[in-house]
């Protein structure tokens, strides 16, 4: 069960890695990329970031390969900006589930639910 200060520091790394990657100049990545979770290791030497977009899978797996050249950058800023002792080995992950969310909220449009009459 993990415990406050890692669940603390998991969000700290989200909100991070979201104006990191504001920052990144690499074509590969989609603007539009979004930090879906982050999960931080019981002993905080390493991080799954699952990244998504709404440009769909495709998109999101090239992101992930600019996501993967840009590791060390993105973990020398971590580092600085969240005054770790040692900064985790970053893992990144594409994950469908904004496209998923996209696609039942226009199948429920469809249906015609959604309280708009």
């Amino acid at each position: 069960m993990p415990n406050f200060k890692n669940s603390r520091m998991a969000e700290d790394i989200k909100r991070e890695m979201t104006a990191i990657l504001r920052e990144l100049k690499d074509p590969r990545i989609d603007k539009m990329l979004t930090i879906v979770r982050t999960d931080l290791s019981g002993d905080m030497s390493s991080c799954k970031i699952y990244v998504s977009s709404f440009e769909g899978m495709d998109k999101t797996k090239e992101s992930v390969k600019g996501l993967k050249s840009a590791e060390g950058f993105i973990r020398r800023e971590l580092f600085h900006r969240l005054k770790m002792r040692k900064s985790p080995e970053l893992t990144f992950v594409a994950d469908n589930s904004i496209e998923r969310s996209a696609e039942i909220s226009r199948k429920l449009g469809e249906l015609g639910v959604g309280g708009e009459d």
